[in-house]
């Protein structure tokens, strides 16, 4: 980003645009194709862009950059329902995995293992052995384009902290802000490499004709335009859906599963929907963040006996991996041995023994976080925690990690909307930010390089959805509805999700659970909004996301009632034991004439035993 006064207004002054913008000449226009020239293939009339990428995170913007690096003459659109500075990769705070030093016996194997059986070994090591390799890359790629990391006083070196279920420090980190940090040089270099943004606007579905992608129908929140847009490959990276526990979560409002339960209605699978992580220390009122940051600094996990209950369940105490530190705060709780009752119950997290100097220089965000949420100032006192729904390891079902594509031609993911199964039932602190920079990068030069040789689709299918929405638009929005209606099915469902497909589950749970999912699609589907005029209309933006959210829960729901064992983040109390003969698999959710069916795919073994013994040389 050029010069130190680029304000809000430039951005949306040189880097904004409208869909008008992709509709002059029935094609692709000048103000996007970096040759002038414009597209003659689209015929159609309507609004049309070579690679359209649904989201504007770390993975959307990765995937932007590399599409535009890769071939600069066709055109890349990102689109996004708000500000690219608002997302879920600013709210990853701990730091970036990958292996940058080789002298302290880490390797890109090492870094494998670790995420192998951190993930239950569901997931799958050909994978996660690429994954590792580029993570490295990764990080030497984002120090290059600027971004700020915090540096190692010996060497001056991208600083390294631990983070849960690592055999090695090899989280680096930018103090405890590091998603926003790499968020922000994501943006920059997106900007300087020409990206434009279509701010404000919603995917509603994709339109798939003859196998591939055909295009996109867009909602423009600002003023309501319901727009079929046509492109030659798209690009979902619209986050994860963790927003399905509404109530308690450490998700931004738009973590939805928009991507995911559009790629499911367009025919796409759904990877492993049950397997949603717990963060293990959300603030108690409400469940906002206390990064991991503060237990790989050195911080400690205190219950009402004053005790560090940690090496009772683990031998890494505090850096357990993630999926085990959550159920042990949880039993802490439920054994009475935590604070406080019910949903306010919690145990604390305590960091004043590292002193305020550390504190201010490498755990600042969480110290606001507490002041904001909890009144407490952590140099001064221990803040009260308790797990929070915090990550989606499932997602859109990749057919080849290269490039991140799926079944569908045309159509690629990244990031948490994708799953490439690299987290399998457990994520590992630190890898997420890692995944959205890897996939988003291989996606977007998968996009590219598959646009630059096809062709627009006809674009009657994607007009025909358009118009659907349209109708629906005016159906819904006819201004006889109870305003809060929308938003006292969605705290039912937060909490519905909260109680019976929690850290906890069962199968009596998961099945009530189950039927009471189908009563509330049934009074989602009656719901009417007050609100007619289209300009603005939050309202219809939560309807849509509601009925995105109710079919990601049933999704997931149906999955954990069919996976009859414990695996990670996936704890069954009347299956307590991993059973590896019959669910060594990933569950696929796919959606066919309104109805979800499951089936199974095996999980790519390799190097790594399943008894998790480290092989010879690690």
């Amino acid at each position: 980003m050029s010069g130190g006064n680029f304000s809000r207004r430039d951005f949306l002054q040189s880097a904004c645009i409208g869909v008008g913008a992709l509709s002059l000449g029935g094609g692709v226009t000048s103000v996007l194709a970096s040759d002038g020239k414009k597209d003659s293939a689209n015929k159609q009339g309507l609004p049309s862009v070579d690679v359209l990428i649904i989201g504007s995170g770390g993975s959307g913007l990765r995937a932007a950059v590399a599409a535009r690096k890769t071939n600069p003459n066709l055109s890349v659109v990102v689109a996004t329902k708000m500000m690219p500075s608002r997302n879920a990769t600013c709210m990853a705070e701990g730091g970036i995995n990958g292996v940058t030093r080789f002298n302290n016996g880490d390797s890109y194997k090492l870094h494998a293992y670790d995420t192998v059986k951190g993930s239950a070994f569901l997931a799958d090591q050909d994978n996660v052995l690429k994954f590792c390799e580029l993570a490295g890359q990764t990080i030497a790629e984002l120090d290059f384009i600027g971004t700020l990391f915090s540096r190692d006083e010996k060497d001056s070196k991208v600083a390294q902290r631990m983070m849960g279920g690592a055999s090695k420090k090899r989280c680096n980190f930018s103090a405890d802000k590091t998603g926003h940090i790499l968020m922000h040089s994501a943006l920059d270099d997106a900007i300087n490499n020409g990206v434009k943004f279509l701010i404000d606007h919603e995917m509603l579905d994709l339109s798939v004709e003859d196998g591939k992608i055909e295009g996109v129908v867009l909602r423009n929140i600002q003023n309501g335009d319901i727009t079929p847009v046509l492109c030659k490959a798209v690009v979902i990276a619209t986050g994860g859906y963790a927003r399905i526990f509404y109530n308690r979560t450490s998700n931004p409002y738009i973590t939805t599963g928009d991507g995911v339960a559009a790629a499911l209605r367009a025919g796409l699978g759904f990877e492993d929907p049950e397997m949603i992580q717990f963060h293990p220390t959300g603030v108690s009122k409400g469940g906002a963040l206390i990064t991991e940051a503060a237990r790989g600094e050195g911080g400690y996990l205190i219950n009402n006996k004053g005790e560090r209950f940690m090496l009772n369940y683990h031998e890494k105490g505090e850096l357990a991996p993630r999926d085990i530190v959550a159920r042990a705060i949880e039993t802490e709780i439920r054994e009475n041995r935590g604070y406080g009752e019910g949903l306010g119950a919690y145990v604390l997290v305590d960091v004043r023994h590292l002193g305020k100097e550390t504190i201010m220089k490498k755990l600042p965000k969480i110290r606001h976080t507490a002041l904001l949420f909890e009144d407490i100032d952590l140099v001064e006192q221990a803040v009260p925690i308790r797990p929070t729904a915090h990550y989606s390891m499932g997602g859109i079902e990749v057919s080849k990690f290269d490039d991140m594509s799926t079944k569908i031609s045309g159509i690629f993911t990244a990031g948490e909307a994708s799953c490439i199964s690299i987290h399998g039932a457990n994520r590992l602190g630190g890898n997420s930010l890692t995944d959205a920079m890897v996939t988003g990068k291989l996606a977007g030069v998968g996009a590219v390089n598959y646009a630059k040789d096809a062709s627009f689709g006809s674009g009657k299918k994607c007009d025909e959805i358009a118009r659907k929405w349209q109708a629906k638009f005016k159906d819904v929005a006819n201004g006889e509805g109870n305003p809060s209606d929308i938003y006292t099915l969605r705290e039912e469902l937060g909490s519905l999700n909260w109680d019976n497909m929690g850290i906890f589950r069962t199968g009596e749970k998961l099945n009530e659970l189950y039927k009471a999912l189908e009563s509330i699609k049934q009074r989602y589907e009656s719901i009417h909004i007050a609100d007619k005029n289209a300009v603005m209309n939050t309202a219809f933006t939560d309807y849509v996301e509601l009925g995105n959210m109710i079919l990601i829960s049933q999704s997931a729901c149906l999955a954990a009632i069919k996976r009859t064992e414990s695996r990670g983040a996936h704890t069954r109390e009347d299956y307590p034991k991993r059973d590896d003969e019959n669910f060594l698999k990933h569950s696929i959710v796919t959606l066919k004439d309104g109805k979800l069916d499951v089936s199974y795919k095996d999980v790519v073994t390799g190097i790594f035993s399943l008894d998790g013994k480290k092989p010879a040389g690690l």
